[in-house]
């Protein structure tokens, strides 16, 4: 005998983030995609407005990422930025201050939307629970 339930009863569980690995593919296929459009529409040599755009990037990968896939994302997307938004595109150069000022913009980036997915995950799930015990 088949019984029907209504799906929304019940405690819903919290998201569980995406895998590592795949956040990983979708960073290295965003940042170059994204690096790319910039060099095509806007034009080469803006690290600004590519900066600007990849920690957008970062930001929104860090939504459903855990936090240990943080440094991997923001790596990936500084060797985008680094090797295709700055002249000579291609070569990966080290430029002290501004790269380390690049990586630590790109990993707060993730870190932000990482901990701000963490916390609206929290604030719904205390809420369901706060409804069903309520008055």
């Amino acid at each position: 005998m088949v019984e029907w339930v209504s799906l929304s009863t019940g405690a819903r569980p919290v998201p569980r983030p995406v895998a590592t690995p795949l956040v990983w593919a979708v960073a290295c296929g965003g940042a170059l995609a994204l690096v790319e459009l910039l060099n095509v529409f806007v034009g080469p040599n803006r690290p600004s407005l590519a900066l600007a755009g990849l920690s957008l990037l970062a930001a929104l990968l860090g939504l459903r990422a855990r936090f240990t896939a943080a440094p991997g994302t923001a790596v990936l997307c500084w060797l985008f930025l680094n090797g295709f938004a700055i002249p000579p595109a291609g070569t990966l150069t080290w430029t002290g201050h501004r790269d380390a000022f690049w990586l630590t913009c790109l990993l707060t980036a993730v870190l932000v939307g990482t901990a701000a997915a963490r916390l609206l995950h929290a604030r719904a799930a205390y809420r369901r629970i706060t409804e069903q015990t309520g008055p």
